[in-house]
């Protein structure tokens, strides 16, 4: 089994008197895919803010690399090597692949006040990092607005694995992308985690989480319903659990219900 990296024990967050996060207990594996589930709702949002540094912890304990940490803002969970990708990709649609590539980390040439941005190199790192992701492109000079959704995703990974992360927290990645680019990012996932990361897929799609997935970790209202390596559950079973057994049959029963009043008016 991998090395843990990343625990949570007993984590809980607190907005007032509004619960996003009750007792959550999650273990995160180096090369590994560790998919988080839940409708919309559940608290996803709030566990990869609270991974990211975003959020504080209101309870509970939290460990990178077998350290108890205290993130006061993503800057230092990204320092430690925590990256996360938000479904806005932090990306600016008007500059270039280069400069979105190095946005806040530009390498320079010179020195004092001759030093300047090192285009030449900055380009070919660019293009190699999104070629080892199976992006070829042109131009690197090209604006990241002419690049499908997909390829933004790819983009905004390069980047991450680039400046050596290694936590990638991905949220929601497949959202609003079609069949080929979700492949795309999911190829893209898997590699990540052939390089030794640690990856955090959330989703609420469990058709395109588990074909990439180690283990699921199940949110249903801020609280977790466990966690499940891929051998120990089913796609089917996986379902059943983010719907709720007992609310779909009572569905299926009314719904029922429903034909056969249809059926005797008729």
């Amino acid at each position: 089994m991998s090395d843990k990296i990343l625990e949570l024990k007993k984590v809980s967050r607190y907005f007032g008197s509004v619960i996003a996060l009750e007792d959550i207990d999650m273990e995160v594996n180096a090369g590994e895919v560790h998919c988080l589930l839940g409708d919309n709702g559940a608290g996803k949002s709030t566990l990869i803010k609270t991974l990211a540094g975003v959020h504080k912890p209101s309870k509970g304990e939290y460990f990178y690399e077998g350290e108890r940490v205290e993130f006061s803002s993503p800057r230092d969970a990204l320092d430690r090597g925590i990256a996360t990708v938000y479904q806005d990709l932090a990306l600016v649609p008007l500059m270039s692949i280069t400069r979105n590539f190095f946005m806040g980390r530009e390498i320079t040439r010179g020195w004092g006040p001759f030093k300047q941005f090192d285009q030449d190199r900055a380009d070919q790192i660019a293009l190699d990092g999104l070629a080892e992701m199976g992006i070829k492109v042109r131009d690197p000079q090209q604006v990241v607005g002419t690049m499908s959704g997909g390829e933004r995703q790819c983009l905004a990974i390069a980047r991450a694995i680039h400046f050596g992360a290694r936590v990638l927290i991905l949220d929601e990645p497949t959202a609003a992308l079609g069949v080929k680019q979700t492949s795309n990012v999911l190829r893209v996932v898997a590699q990540a985690r052939a390089k030794g990361l640690a990856v955090i897929l959330i989703t609420h799609n469990v058709h395109h989480a588990y074909p990439v997935a180690d283990r699921f970790t199940l949110l249903n209202r801020g609280r977790s319903m466990g966690t499940f390596l891929k051998s120990e559950v089913t796609r089917e079973q996986v379902l059943e659990m983010m719907a709720g057994g007992e609310e779909m049959e009572k569905l299926e029963a009314e719904l029922a219900e429903f034909t056969r009043s249809d059926e005797a008016t008729a």
